[in-house]
């Protein structure tokens, strides 16, 4: 049994990647065929296997093409994708470690450390900072956020008021206002939020996330689903303590 690699081109959602998992696994000379979006490969084990009956395959499920990679090639391909996700998410690393380290400023100048006002203050600078990119470009964002939240997909103003709830809700943590009920409504933003997210994971859908507005082009990833499962655990923690 042998295994190879096929780079694939004209793959655009999920639905490519089931019809040409259905496509190879067809073929008997194939024993597993595993196609995936991100990288667009097709790793295909099986015995006697040639490489433009598998192209051939490829041509006449779509309009998509596929060449055999070499292991070099796929190890450079897996550099390459490395460094383009951190990349990717180099704004958002940095803004979090800004507020992290920002935060942790002010409870040293403060002289008694509390872990109950850093986390206070951390989500009172994340909701007004990731509100800020949001509110650059409002009708973008409730554009990108109606494509997977539960609520702004049903009521599209609730994409247009949700920039106004993360600012409202910092400057509320910030100036440690009304801590219980800011700390209920973000439990239940970001419950509600994490909902959307989550299920747009399991379908395995490629979207944009609107973390941070249209500013910056993140993909729907489990970073995505980390951020608001976090604050609403935060919120959860504050609430109990």
């Amino acid at each position: 049994m042998v295994e190879k690699t096929y780079e694939i081109t004209g793959m655009h959602c999920q639905s490519c990647v089931g019809k040409l998992t259905d496509a190879l696994s067809e073929l008997n000379e194939v024993d597993s065929a595993v196609v995936t979006l991100d990288p667009p490969l097709a790793r295909v084990k099986g015995s006697g296997i040639d490489s433009d009956r598998i192209a051939g395959v490829v041509a006449s499920a779509g309009d998509y093409s596929a060449e055999e990679v070499s292991g070099e090639v796929l190890k450079s391909m897996s550099t390459l994708q490395a460094k383009s996700k951190l990349a990717t998410y180099y704004p958002l690393i940095l803004i979090v470690t800004f507020l992290l380290v920002g935060c942790v400023i002010l409870q040293l100048r403060s002289g008694a450390w509390s872990w109950m006002d850093y986390m206070s203050d951390f989500m009172g600078g994340f909701f007004v900072v990731f509100g800020f990119f949001k509110l650059l470009d409002l009708r973008g964002f409730a554009d990108a956020f109606q494509t997977y939240d539960v609520i702004a997909s049903k009521f599209r103003g609730y994409g247009f008021a949700y920039p106004f709830i993360e600012v409202a809700l910092g400057i509320a943590y910030l100036l440690h206002f009304e801590l219980f009920w800011t700390n209920a409504t973000t439990l239940i933003v970001m419950s509600v939020g994490s909902v959307g997210v989550l299920r747009s994971l399991m379908q395995k859908r490629n979207i944009q996330c609107a973390c941070l507005g249209t500013v910056f082009e993140l993909p729907m990833t489990t970073v995505t689903l980390v951020e608001d499962v976090g604050m609403a655990a935060m919120a959860a923690m504050m609430l109990a303590f």
